[in-house]
């Protein structure tokens, strides 16, 4: 089984369903299945063929689906482009995957339009959004073309997407996802179209990013209708949850807290909400707390994945998130809210492993690795960055330290280039975010190592306060007295507006490094 066949089932199922919103506009499954027929045909004519790169750089919207359907019936790779990129960064991707037809919104036109000349590869610039003079419009290439089927031979392990990292560590490096590679989670974990069950997924994290294409996956093949937002803003969310009476969303933290903080959230009716997925990011215990206590009807989902296995690999479920029981069971779930990232999914497997790849015993830290029909084959033509990261027999290193517990739980204690190591003991900064996260002053914390003569690193935390707060650095310190092992208590606080993230809410630590490393 392959991608396109999940729009496949859901057309024949549910035709007249909404499969998308955007802005007002409603596309059902069989108007969408036609425009994805003659895109692909328009694509076909441009001279496109199996195995070729077709990027895509704008935010997200219906075209940027359809897009991606369309070179997956021609056998084609979709390769999706974060619009943040820099000139430089575009160049790279753009010469690194050797996209050979790139869509692009038109507010990202002049980032592309310099660094063309110098890519030989690419044979036509479409714009999706807007007419440019000199260059083909999408809604031009849909009226033009024929709605015939296209019926490309497509193997389940072909490529069909060309993914890059966030880039945070270096270069951007392509991840090539497989079709088995959605297909072995999608059928594992979702249930297909049916003609008697509507649902809407409210859609807002960034189509270049793995979650939001598995959320893609997901409603498609359970004939789900796809609400469309742009890009993340508090009140439209709210507006849209209400409006479209959106049963599913995904968010990452962040997200999160500015819903259950913003202050007119009780006006809005949300009561349609039956499940939010989370992750991409550690989860404040105060933030899930409080959205567990602000919206009773939701089921919550903790999932955590990477690029590189393609879709969610361990799961903390609704059940985890039901603060109910004696008070020992109620602490056991606040200890997994605050640190787990759940149990694997079925068909894959997690463990632990020391430094030299030897398996560690229940509850011993170490590096988490992952292997399972979804896990990448290797980074996209680096055949040494594959080597850093997967093993002869297709183990998969996280880069992420854990441990997993005696009901098989797997915790997370941080990325292992954040570990800081003082006089020899090993410090989580997740364990002291936390800490810090429970002062009722601080909106925002992050925790680096920074170098010292005597133990080798010290502990720096970076905070932002909550509007209007005040508070001195000596009070934080005496905060964490209580709350923390002496050697892992910071030293030190700088004071930040803000703590800067990626789009999916990934503080980045590397920047914090760079500025305040040295302190």
């Amino acid at each position: 089984m392959n991608t396109t066949e999940f729009l496949m089932i859901a057309n024949a199922i549910c035709p007249d369903r909404a499969m998308m919103v955007y802005e007002g506009q409603h596309f059902t499954y069989a108007q969408t299945d036609e425009r994805i027929n003659r895109l692909a045909n328009a694509l076909a004519h441009m001279g496109v063929e199996k195995g070729d790169r077709v990027g895509m750089l704008q935010v997200n919207c219906n075209q940027y689906i359809e897009t991606y359907f369309a070179a997956a019936r021609l056998g084609a790779i979709f390769v999706p482009m974060n619009f943040r990129a820099k000139a430089d960064e575009l160049g790279y991707l753009l010469k690194n995957s050797e996209t050979k037809v790139l869509f692009v919104g038109g507010r990202y036109l002049d980032l592309v339009e310099p660094v063309l000349p110098e890519l030989p590869t690419v044979e036509e610039c479409i714009c999706v959004d807007d007419e440019s003079e000199g260059r083909p419009y999408y809604e031009d290439l849909i009226r033009s073309a024929p709605p015939d089927e296209v019926f490309t031979e497509i193997d389940d392990e072909d490529i069909t997407i060309l993914m890059y990292t966030a880039g945070t560590t270096g270069l951007p490096k392509g991840v090539p996802l497989r079709h088995n590679g959605f297909v072995s989670y999608i059928l594992e974990n979702v249930q297909p179209a049916d003609p008697e069950i509507s649902e809407k997924n409210l859609l807002t994290v960034p189509l270049y990013h793995v979650a939001g294409i598995q959320a893609v996956m997901a409603a498609v093949y359970g004939g789900r209708t796809l609400v469309l937002m742009r890009q993340f803003e508090v009140e439209e969310w709210l507006e849209t949850v209400q409006r479209e009476k959106a049963t599913r969303a995904m968010l990452v933290p962040t997200m999160l807290k500015w819903i259950v903080d913003y202050p007119e959230f009780k006006k809005y009716d949300l009561s349609s909400l039956n499940v939010i997925t989370y992750g991409a990011a550690p989860m404040p215990l105060e933030v899930i707390s409080k959205a567990i206590k602000e919206m009773p009807g939701v089921h919550f989902i903790n999932a955590f994945g990477q690029t590189e296995t393609a879709s969610t690999i361990t799961m903390l479920g609704p059940e985890d998130h039901v603060l109910e029981g004696t008070e020992e069971e109620i602490q056991e779930k606040l200890h997994r809210l605050t640190s787990s990232i759940g149990r694997p999914l079925s068909d894959v497997e997690v463990k632990i492993v020391d430094g030299d790849g030897r398996d560690l015993p229940t509850g011993e830290e170490g590096e988490i690795i992952a292997r399972g029909p979804r896990i990448m084959s290797g980074y996209w033509r680096d055949e040494e960055k594959t080597a850093q990261v997967l093993t002869e027999d297709g183990w998969l290193h996280t880069g992420d330290k854990g441990w997993i517990d005696e009901d098989g739980y797997v915790f997370l204690s941080g990325r292992g280039d954040d570990i800081i190591i003082r006089g020899g003991e090993n410090i989580a900064p997740k364990e002291v975010e936390d800490a810090l996260y429970s002062h009722p002053k601080i909106e925002e914390a992050a925790v680096i190592g920074v170098p010292h003569p005597e133990w080798g690193q010290e502990p720096l935390a970076v905070v932002a306060l909550r509007e209007g707060e005040e508070v001195t650095i000596e009070e934080i310190l005496e905060h964490c007295k209580d709350k923390l092992s002496s050697f892992k208590r910071p030293r030190s606080v700088v004071f930040v507006d803000s703590i800067p993230r990626n789009p999916m809410g990934k503080v980045l630590k590397k920047q914090l490094r760079e500025e305040y490393g040295q302190s």
